[in-house]
């Protein structure tokens, strides 16, 4: 029997020896003190392992085999919904009978109370059958918690210090119905002229006389908008003139159920589906164009944080793609696989043709690597959100609540370095497994028989939703550059180590590593050297008592980074090389035969991450100069 957690070696490597459970199982478990809980860290994993072996059993069993079926049905406008085919709808009934929309929910509110991070690995098996399958039913647990999240975060959701135990939260009710898989909900913030500019939603929402709010607009290009909950980001305030941050600073955050069911069993419907989307994949999942006309809505936190709780919960969306596109590579790999075994060419299976050999070895190797920093972005994320909540509970001292503070502070920035460089590469390498799967099948890969088309389709959105891959970029870039302006002494003296330690460590492992950190360093070496070199440039023209106030204040992202954005997505593949290499020579020092993995990612890691620093060293001056004439050098002005 097929199970798609079993037969992957790597996937259970992480389960049984690569995740160090203990921290994280004591904080879910709330030091298991819970007489309804896990007691010990070994019992908790068991019942995950379960319940991975579990699911790997049903989506081999259950969906792989009726995916095409599925990707062929057509979905249908109806009574301002979405009806599902009869696969579809056949299909979540099973899934709703597994009760897996709560397996992240605390037990008190009727979930299984499990990490986020094996909700997460629970997503690379679902996606490896079908990503669109997995992106709709994301929308069930997904918004589920997002509500218990955003409840906790504003303070009311009501919790017994004694026991850890949940008393009451806001949302209970729509939890409860989700987790039951009667409803799920949708994050609504595109609109048709706003995208990555957040500033420029126009979606608005108002308050009655009598405190009520409600909202009315226009979304779309929502995944699963055919829900019942939608949570949506609109405007409270106008933006003053064309100030971005004014804009920003105006969007507030709610809960704006889409209808409600009468006793006389007909439904009062405030939010509508205008169009589904007809897209080139994901044919699973429903796009929408979504109206709100006048909608009840309810105000999460304080009116104007609207972009502060998006970004909330953007990290866990990112890391779940990163998940996803993971799932997308395994089917990529093993489709390629099946068919290369089989195929004869020359006397020989094609898969013992030499570059098609390379191809299966990089891209089993680019799995490892991903699955290692998804591995860790979890995690990170994950902990910092746990001791978050220990605090919320009160049942901490002072001394363990500062540390619990400094641990999710801690945990909170490695999520942000990790998190942005997962969702780039993983999805960039999707599409371009995809591809591979596509090219190693030859013609027939062109046709719907194998299913390498499909994966393709599928695969092409990764870098598109939840943030572009170019977003992505652009966040890891500032982050890091910023970084080094804020502590220029912590960055030269990671200069000097990284040096030394190439040429001095004893393990040769610790040396190549070395070596490709000092790659990495020198890249954002040069692209500081480039930005502060330009914004000099800019003040030149400046009286010389004013160049040092010229260089410590009126930065301008759009001027003053221009070199740097431009060579953004060549820096963030160094930093994800960079990363994962750190993330597997750990596991290899820990489990020996991890090696092994270490050795064939940093085998094709430092030539990549040479060339990318000979493209930032060597290209982007002509391009500059030709969007930004401005910048050529200017005599210093006299005083």
């Amino acid at each position: 029997m097929a199970n798609f957690y079993t037969d992957n070696a790597d996937l259970q490597y992480y389960i049984d020896r690569g995740i160090e459970w203990e921290p994280l199982v004591r904080l879910v478990e709330d030091g298991f003190r819970r007489e309804d809980g896990f007691q010990t860290t070994d019992e908790a994993v068991g019942f995950y392992r379960d319940v991975l072996e579990m699911l790997g059993r049903f989506v081999a069993d259950e969906i792989a085999p009726v995916a095409a079926e599925i990707e062929r049905e057509t979905m249908t406008l109806k009574d301002g919904g979405v009806e599902f085919g009869p696969k579809l709808t056949e299909l979540f009934t099973k899934i709703k009978a597994l009760e897996m929309n709560g397996l992240s929910i605390p037990r008190e509110l009727g979930g299984m109370n499990s990490p986020v991070l094996v909700y997460m690995i629970c997503s690379e098996i679902m996606a490896r059958a079908d990503v669109s399958i997995m992106a709709h039913h994301s929308f069930h647990a997904g918004i589920a918690m997002a509500m218990l999240v955003y409840s906790m975060a504003e303070g009311t959701t009501e919790i017994d210090p004694a026991t850890g135990e949940i008393l009451s939260t806001r949302f209970q009710d729509a939890i409860a119905e989700i987790v039951a898989g009667n409803a799920w909900g949708s994050m609504d913030i595109t609109e048709p002229d706003a995208g990555s500019d957040m500033g420029a939603l126009r979606t608005k929402a108002e308050q009655d006389a009598d405190g009520n709010w409600f909202v009315t607009g226009q979304k779309i290009f929502i995944t699963s908008g055919h829900g019942k909950y939608h949570i949506v980001i609109a405007r409270t305030e106008e933006v003053k003139g064309d100030d971005a941050l004014s804009g920003l600073h105006g969007l507030s955050t709610f809960v704006v159920p889409a209808y409600e069911d009468l006793p006389d069993g007909t439904r009062n419907r405030w939010v509508t589906v205008e169009r589904l989307e007809e897209k080139l994949g994901h044919h699973a999942s429903a796009t929408c164009a979504v109206n709100f006309d006048h909608a009840p809505a309810h105000l999460i936190g304080e009116r104007g944080e609207g972009f502060k709780q998006m970004l909330l919960l953007m990290n866990n969306a990112r890391i779940g793609v990163g998940f996803e596109c993971i799932g997308i590579c395994e089917a990529a790999i093993r489709t390629a696989e099946a068919y290369a075994e089989e195929r004869r060419t020359f006397g020989k299976s094609i898969d013992q043709h030499e570059i098609i050999a390379d191809y299966f070895d990089e891209m089993r190797t680019d799995v490892q690597g991903l699955r290692a920093m998804a591995m860790r972005a979890a995690m990170f994320e994950e902990m910092s959100y746990r001791a978050q909540t220990k605090l919320r509970r009160g049942s901490a001292d002072d001394l363990e609540a500062r540390r619990l503070e400094a641990q999710s502070k801690e945990y909170k920035r490695s999520s942000r370095r990790v998190t942005p460089l997962l969702k780039y590469l993983a999805a960039e390498k999707a599409v371009e497994m995809a591809r591979r799967c596509v090219q190693i099948h030859g013609g027939s890969g062109y046709t719907t028989e194998y299913g390498a088309e499909k994966l393709l389709r599928d695969a092409m959105v990764m870098p598109i939703y939840e943030g572009t891959s170019q977003i992505q970029s652009l966040m890891a870039m500032k982050d890091t550059l910023g970084a080094i302006t804020k502590n220029p002494q912590e960055f030269v003296r990671r200069i000097a180590q990284a040096r030394w330690r190439s040429v001095s460590a004893r393990d040769p492992h610790v040396r190549r590593l070395a070596k490709l950190q000092s790659t990495s360093l020198a890249a954002q070496q040069h692209l500081i050297r480039k930005t502060v070199g330009d914004k000099f440039r800019n003040v030149r023209s400046r009286p010389l008592g004013e160049w040092i106030d010229g260089m410590s204040q009126n930065w301008d992202p759009k001027r003053d980074f221009a070199f740097a954005m431009l060579h953004a997505e060549s820096l963030t593949r160094i930093l994800a090389d960079e990363v994962i290499c750190e993330i597997l020579l750990e596991q290899a020092q820990a489990h020996p035969e991890r090696m092994d993995v270490f050795e064939r990612y940093i085998e094709r890691a430092e030539p990549r991450t040479r060339y990318l620093l000979d493209v930032i060293l060597t290209t982007g001056d002509r391009m500059i100069e030709k969007l930004h004439p401005e910048r050529h050098p200017i005599e210093v002005a006299a005083e």
